[in-house]
């Protein structure tokens, strides 16, 4: 995101939580361009502070406790980051902004994004999901967004502030989190092929995803925030895969069998599996003119070579990166 809308000739600045960050030290070495100011979605009084330090034009949340297992580790944690986290930061921009129920919509105010989910649809009642579709969360992450998608249209409606949702399926990259599924995967292939590892354990392979690249989805971020009027979309490819098809995917970029190295493990079941996420994108490319630039293969392919040029420095690089993000 950062690196996008440096490119498109903002001034970015990076909210940074806690004194030792990791991630700060990449963030510099990557986009020495970005600034950067202290601030916790768990302190209210931190986020007043970065708005009125930055007065922003826009602000973009894609910050939550976004790993679903770990989602049921910390129920209570969830809640606060990703679902009372987008009040605060609302809040922060409301207050900031002298916004009151009184006024009504204005231009020039602060422009708010929030990042919405599959994941919000869980037990999906239609296939493909659009806009329109009920959600169903099935995890406490599912729920957490459900309360952040609600809360951003409320006040949206309620204050008149340009407050959008971006309701994202399944997006990755090379810098994906290697707790994440495709990271896991890409990461696991290198680490076979380099003869650092001979299995691959995961959970259900039955499960289907619309998976798309990344950098395809935060040109779409910043496309909603430039239309005249605030309005949420669904973004996603349209095309689902199973996680079957992902691993054999994976594995013959790098000319391997996945059936000679993949063992399904029960400890990565889901209590409550989501079983088949489907964008329908067609609002976002009619008003918004967005389309992927990246198909499935090449997505797949790109991790998996960018993994394995990662892990030639030898067999713990993947845990520096990890720990550099």
């Amino acid at each position: 995101m950062a690196e996008h809308l440096v490119d498109l000739g903002y001034e970015v600045w990076g909210l940074v939580r806690g004194q030792a960050n990791p991630p700060v030290r990449h963030l510099r070495e990557l986009r020495g361009d970005v600034r950067l100011i202290r601030g916790d979605l768990l302190d209210q009084g931190s986020l007043i502070a970065a708005v009125e330090r930055v007065q922003p034009d826009e602000v973009y949340n894609l910050a939550a406790i976004s790993y679903v297992p770990m989602s049921w580790q910390q129920a209570e944690l969830t809640g606060e980051v990703t679902g009372l986290g987008v009040l605060r930061v609302l809040e922060a921009i409301r207050v900031c902004s002298g916004i009151s129920a009184s006024r009504s919509p204005g231009r020039g105010q602060i422009r708010f994004y929030q990042a919405s989910t599959s994941e919000m649809f869980g037990m999906v009642r239609e296939t493909p999901q659009t806009e329109q579709t009920p959600f169903h969360p099935r995890s406490p992450y599912g729920v957490a967004k459900v309360y952040g998608h609600f809360l951003t249209q409320n006040y949206r409606e309620s204050y008149g502030m340009y407050a959008v949702s971006g309701i994202m399926f399944n997006h990755e990259s090379p810098r994906r989190g290697t707790e994440f599924l495709p990271r896991k995967v890409s990461l696991g292939v290198a680490k076979i092929k380099l003869g650092y590892e001979r299995q691959l354990r995961l959970g259900n392979l039955t499960a289907s995803r619309d998976w798309g690249f990344a950098g395809d989805y935060v040109r779409a971020m910043q496309l909603m925030l430039a239309q005249d009027e605030p309005a949420d979309y669904v973004i996603g490819t349209g095309v689902t895969h199973t996680v079957e098809t992902l691993v054999d995917t994976a594995f013959s970029a790098a000319g391997l069998n996945w059936r000679d190295h993949v063992v399904t493990d029960a400890a990565f079941i889901r209590p409550a599996e989501v079983d088949r996420l489907c964008a329908d994108p067609s609002k976002a490319r009619d008003e918004l003119g967005w389309e992927p630039k990246i198909g499935f293969e090449e997505l797949v392919t790109m991790m998996v070579d960018a993994d394995l040029q990662l892990l030639a420095a030898g067999p713990h690089a993947s845990e520096e990166f990890a720990d550099a993000w």
